[in-house]
């Protein structure tokens, strides 16, 4: 599964393809830059959305935005030793974090809505993030345990950031099996490379797994057990 190196070279450092397969290099890397820049978008949407939902002013939306936004990311290419992280030096990641969150400070919709909004768009970050990174671990030699739990990290920590920044307790940690949505997305997509296919197919496929699985039970109210404490042991 060895790529040709000319094939990496036009693609940024973090998000180095393994094998372009039989798509043209060219479209291949079009295609795959466009699924990072949706993730990044989905998720300063649902960041911005949460700033919206608590308050915050014009600045305060933009930074909870796009910390979500790119935070992900961020912490990617720091786990893939790439410094400085390409949100850095790529101009167009941050500039669309910026761009979708100014789009929710303008035109968000109704409070009692925004909740319903946050869950999809965290949905398609965490599902495009976590193939994502998967496919950027793999591409960096990795190995596949290695690169899904890299994946998980990168979609998860967005989540983290926005929620630290608001003074929430992570859902990664309470939510409806938000991380167990991230690692079938990366364990997807590397399932997926494993088999041949392309890094913007294997990671439409594993994004398209954790979506599913991530909406699916936040619709049905799935949760991972959790202890039962006795009424004399909380305090």
């Amino acid at each position: 599964m060895e790529c040709n190196e000319k094939k990496l070279q036009a693609i940024p450092r973090s998000a180095h393809p393994r094998c372009v397969g039989t798509i043209n290099t060219v479209w291949g890397e079009i295609l795959y830059q466009a699924l990072q820049l949706a993730g990044i978008c989905a998720f300063a949407i649902s960041g911005a959305l949460v700033g919206v939902r608590r308050g915050l002013d014009l600045l305060g939306i933009l930074v909870v935005g796009s910390a979500t936004g790119i935070g992900g990311g961020i912490i990617r290419d720091l786990l893939l030793g790439v410094h400085p992280p390409v949100a850095f030096t790529h101009w167009p990641y941050l500039v669309a974090a910026i761009g979708a969150s100014l789009i929710v400070f303008f035109v968000h919709p109704g409070l009692a809505r925004i909740r319903h909004f946050e869950v999809v768009f965290d949905a398609f970050g965490l599902g495009l993030f976590s193939a994502g990174g998967a496919v950027a671990a793999l591409a960096s030699g990795y190995h596949p345990i290695v690169a899904i739990s890299i994946g998980t990290i990168t979609a998860v920590g967005g989540g983290v950031v926005r929620d630290v920044l608001v003074n929430t307790v992570p859902g990664v940690l309470t939510r409806e099996l938000y991380a167990v949505s991230a690692i079938l997305g990366a364990a997807a997509a590397a399932g997926a490379i494993a088999l041949g296919a392309t890094p913007s197919i294997a990671t439409i496929a594993g994004g398209g797994c954790a979506i599913a699985l991530r909406l699916i039970s936040y619709a049905r109210g799935w949760h991972l057990p959790s202890p039962k404490l006795r009424e004399d042991t909380v305090g």
